[in-house]
């Protein structure tokens, strides 16, 4: 068949988003299928523009939108910052730049997403929409995850696709009506995106493994060095909310095992607590370095769903925190509980002021986790040889 065209934020410097989008195009080349990353840069703008006027008109009353607000205010911090701050966020953005200049296959580059669709059916003979939360209420308004670009006779495929939230604002769920059921396979990561789906075009689709869960932690080796980055026994800590009892967790488990704390601080925004609590704060680390630090860490303090998946492949005594307070629907919290239901792990999910020796008893049966994830990645794999061959037929 002609190319796989994959639907990705290759471009984002976050680690679990440029990990997942590089695992689908792994996942493409272990399958034996041509594929490329389409270049986004040529209509990015576009994009960004619809994405802009959605989130003017959007009340700020999520955890999502506040978290975007956050991020909108940290782009302008950067560019009027002076001093460490704005120096380390230049190397830490090299980092991934060039990690993803060195690991994506890039299509040609589309002038627009009209453009792009225009060339779709000559040239690709499916679209697959990777994984990550591209199906936010900002990604709709953007109309590029939702693959509407896409003419009626190529396949379209959604891969382990998130929604981020458990309930989309009403305007958002009209759109997402319409092109779920465009979507000729669909595959969400979540239960609660199951359910949306369900809900809203009528579909009975599976839960398949974030992509990055279709390699096990000897596979991902194939991208890092096998030294370790850091050369002394170390807490690492990624935390990607402004939640300071998490770092307070940290310090004591510091002083309870003697190991030093590593931080990865300032990701998505400046982060006031981020300041002052680790030994180490190394910004020199691409996405490989990032799995690095994983696996040679001796505890892992995390609110990331992608560094608690990466702990588990790397059978890491790891504790995760919950970076959204609020229980509200739109909280992402929930695929945390999906990771953990799938893999079988049970109280992991802290507060912060839990007991330390307490939770250094708390056990993890990694032969039961890896017999569970090796269920579900097989699952996934078949989900997707399935879509793949496109015999005419969709999963309604």
């Amino acid at each position: 068949m002609k190319k796989v065209g994959i639907v990705s934020c290759y471009f984002q410097h976050n680690y679990g988003s440029m990990l997942q989008a590089l695992a689908t195009q792994m996942a493409l080349d272990k399958l034996g299928y041509e594929n490329e990353t389409i270049d986004i840069s040529g209509f990015n703008g576009e994009i960004k523009k619809a994405k802009m006027l959605y989130f003017a008109k959007a009340s700020l009353t999520s955890d999502i939108l506040l978290s975007k607000l956050g991020m909108a205010t940290n782009v302008l911090r950067r560019k009027l910052s002076k001093g460490a701050y704005k120096e380390n966020t230049i190397i830490r953005n090299k980092k991934f730049d060039d990690f993803y200049k060195e690991r994506f296959r890039l299509s040609e580059k589309y002038t627009s997403k009209a453009d792009l669709g225009n060339k779709c059916k000559d040239k690709y003979g499916a679209v697959l929409v990777g994984s990550d939360q591209l199906w936010l209420p900002g990604n709709i308004a953007g109309d590029y995850y939702t693959l509407n670009f896409v003419p009626k006779e190529v396949n379209t495929i959604a891969y382990a696709t998130s929604f981020g939230q458990s309930t989309l604002p009403s305007d958002s769920a009209k759109k997402a009506t319409v092109f779920l059921k465009k979507i000729r396979h669909i595959g969400v990561r979540e239960e609660s995106g199951q359910k949306l789906v369900k809900e809203l075009a009528e579909r009975s689709v599976p839960v398949v493994c974030d992509p990055t869960l279709l390699f096990t932690g000897d596979e991902w080796m194939s991208i890092q060095k096998e030294e370790a980055k850091i050369n002394e026994p170390y807490i690492l800590c990624y935390f990607l909310g402004n939640n300071p009892p998490h770092r307070e967790f940290a310090k004591r488990l510091k002083e309870k095992t003697g190991c030093k704390i590593v931080a990865l601080t300032h990701l998505d925004e400046y982060v006031k607590s981020d300041e002052g609590y680790a030994d180490y704060t190394p910004y020199d680390v691409d996405p490989a370095d990032f799995l690095n630090l994983i696996r040679n860490a001796q505890y892992v303090c995390t609110d990331s769903f992608h560094c608690s998946l990466f702990s588990m492949l790397y059978k890491k005594e790891f504790f995760t925190f919950k970076r959204y307070a609020r229980k509200t629907k739109s909280s992402t919290n929930s695929r945390l509980d999906t990771l953990f239901n799938l893999a079988g792990v049970k109280g992991r999910v802290l507060n912060g002021d839990e007991d330390i020796q307490t939770c250094l008893d708390m056990n993890i049966d990694y032969e039961n986790v890896y017999n569970n994830l090796q269920k579900i990645r097989e699952e996934s794999y078949q989900y997707l040889i399935t879509a793949l061959k496109d015999e005419g037929s969709t999963d309604l």
